[in-house]
């Protein structure tokens, strides 16, 4: 059988690495290709580019209704920004009192965020979600009082009110590009736009250095709230001069993005933004979502838009390889000129790598690129990379140019460490976690377990091996490795489960509660839209499949501590407000775990009416 063949792109950086072990145990790995010269702060790209190729997009939106694309070239950024960066001078901003973006990805926040980072002051953004999803506005409340910002903007008034009102302080001043504030005086961002760039943006601008903050960046909480990274200039510069090497092909073309990702995240507002100004690309603000409505959105984008590269989560993937199996236009589209994928949030399951290899090879004969790795808020995000074809679930590869990986031996796992330019300074106001967050050679702490892929050969890279913290033992004393276990439910469940929490601590047995994606199994069980998950779960299609993935997951452990004993499929759906979920969509188990204790008994008391028990096989 001949190989895959795969399209020919231009890469580096992480092909191979030295490794040296120590008399301890612990290793470090270090790419063999250097980082190379970068810029000490990320708007000097925009200063580039905007002499080079002034009239190029950089970045575009639909207008208002789902028209024609809005475009801002880079000579017009740059104008914009220089004004916007004015007015926050004027105003006396700074890391002090910063601008808390509450909305989502849209011109006005960018040109905000990039006059910011000419001024010195540092924006936030923070998900939507805090404000217009959550009833508590606990978050919120909380990332408010660690910052106590300046300046506060939305996009629209009225669907922030009730956040604003509630939360921010009568002081501080509330920008809103349209609508109003009931109760509250605000200032349009037009108002900001039409300052006139003088002295103090220049001085402001030379002031800032690799040092400055350049964003805070929340990380999204679990059993503890948000902590604040300090995403410096040097951090942004130094992992976009490393996604170049790795991703060479970008510098031989100016990267093309359709990108939904919010930029609250590090993944879309960091890695995404930061790939189209650093390599002078044109990023197109896709205003769909993964998920069964909102794929409509981002399936026009795509029709119009070919990328050169394309990012989203595990979701988006599925839903796109869904839609291109009777949607042949979109599919031609998508892959006629993409050079790259790479997921974020979490790997893509082995089922989905192979619909995608399957539509690349129906639309142009050949495959694509999957890139994976691992990278994290605190680290600007990217450390590691798999280049491999073809990809592996799982599969993270080796450390980037610039970035030193630590492997520390954690009883029966391997904690991975990072140092290098691109490694927060710490989390804003909060000393005591920061110290807790390095070792005593600097490595920031991950808690992400890896293994080798070949522990005879080291250059075939590290695969993910799950959290540290997330693993237990159960009353036999055995450890029970949640990553793999949750990879194998999700993969053999696909597409009817989003994501799996692992249960049994100091229990006899493993057991599973399974977030569905209810979606999926309304059209399983072809129900209407107005079918509850309560009544689709019940429908005995539904009952039927999760039986079948009950027993798969039973036969294929080999013991208590790998084999799921019994299983649950919540109709609650994860909530925002407990830090159950991401607006990415990633589960977090700690918090799933922590406030639905008393499910997670029933479970084991088989109090549970929908309590799914495998059919065990004799002897096991």
């Amino acid at each position: 059988m001949n190989p895959a063949r795969y399209r020919e792109v231009r890469v580096g950086g992480c092909l191979d690495a030295t490794l040296e072990t120590r008399a301890d145990g612990t290793q470090v790995l270090r790419s063999v290709e250097p980082l190379a010269d970068h810029p000490e702060r990320i708007t000097d790209r925009l200063v580039h580019w905007a002499a080079v190729a002034p009239e190029r997009t950089f970045v575009a939106r639909r207008a208002p209704g789902g028209g024609d694309w809005v475009r801002v070239t880079y000579g017009d950024m740059l104008q914009r920004a220089l004004a916007v960066g004015q007015a926050l001078v004027d105003r006396g901003l700074s890391a002090e009192r910063p601008v808390v973006i509450l909305s989502d990805n849209d011109l006005e926040h960018l040109t905000l965020a990039i006059g910011a980072l000419f001024a010195g002051v540092p924006t936030a953004p923070v998900s939507a979600a805090y404000s217009l999803v959550a009833q508590d506005y606990a978050k919120l409340r909380h990332i408010l009082a660690t910052l106590q910002p300046g300046l506060v903007f939305a996009s629209q008034g009225e669907p922030f009110a009730r956040a604003i009102g509630e939360c921010v302080a009568s002081d501080v001043e509330v920008v809103v590009t349209h609508g109003q504030v009931p109760g509250r005086t605000t200032t349009r961002f037009d108002a900001l736009r039409v300052t006139a760039a003088g002295a103090g943006i220049q001085a402001a601008h030379e002031r800032v250095g690799p040092d400055t903050v350049a964003k805070f960046m929340f990380t999204s909480g679990s059993t503890k709230l948000p902590k604040g990274v300090m995403i410096t200039q040097r951090m942004w510069c130094a992992n976009q001069q490393t996604i170049r090497q790795v991703l060479a092909f970008m510098a031989d073309e100016p990267p093309v993005l359709v990108d939904w990702l919010p930029w609250n995240h590090v993944f879309g507002g960091v890695h995404n933004v930061g790939i189209a100004l650093y390599n002078g690309g044109t990023l197109y603000i896709d205003e769909g979502k993964p998920t069964a409505k909102g794929i409509a959105e981002t399936i026009r984008n795509l029709k119009d838009v070919s990328p050169t590269v394309y990012f989203n989560v595990p979701k988006g993937f599925d839903e796109l390889c869904s839609a291109m199996t009777h949607d042949t236009a979109l599919r031609d589209a998508l892959f006629s000129r993409v050079q790259a994928f790479e997921c974020a949030g979490a790997g893509l399951s082995q089922g989905s790598l192979d619909m995608l290899d399957a539509h690349a090879e129906a639309a142009v004969g050949e495959r694509i690129k999957l890139i994976t790795g691992l990278g994290m808020t605190e680290t600007a995000p990217t450390c590691m990379h798999s280049l491999a074809d073809p990809c592996r679930a799982g599969l993270i590869g080796l450390p980037v140019p610039g970035v030193e990986v630590k492997l520390v031996p954690m009883g029966d796992k391997t904690e991975v460490r990072f140092r290098g330019p691109n490694v927060m300074p710490g989390y804003w106001r909060e000393p005591e976690l920061t110290r807790e967050a390095f070792d005593e050679e600097g490595y920031y702490r991950t808690g992400d377990a890896v293994k080798w892929a070949d522990p005879a050969d080291h250059r075939q890279g590290l695969m993910f091996d799950g959290r540290i913290a997330e693993d237990f033992k159960l009353s036999t004393g055995t450890f029970v490795s949640v990553g793999p276990m949750k990879a194998r439910i999700v993969g053999a469940g696909e597409p009817l489960v989003q994501d799996a929490v692992i249960c049994g601590i100091n229990g006899d047995e493993v057991g599973a509660l399974v977030f569905p994606r209810i979606e999926e199994c309304r059209r399983v069980a072809r129900l209407p839209d107005a079918a509850t998950a309560a009544e689709v779960l019940a429908h005995p299609r539904l009952r039927e499949r999760f039986q079948h993935l009950a027993d798969s997951q039973w036969h294929a452990g080999t013991g208590s501590a790998n084999r799921v004993a019994r299983m649950h499929v919540l109709a609650e759906p994860p909530s925002i407000d407990k830090g159950e979920v991401t607006d990415k969509g990633s589960i977090n188990q700690r918090a799933v775990l922590t406030h639905r204790a008393g499910l997670v008994a029933a479970l084991f008391d088989g109090s549970i009416d929908a309590l799914l028990l495998p059919n065990r096989l004799p002897g096991k």
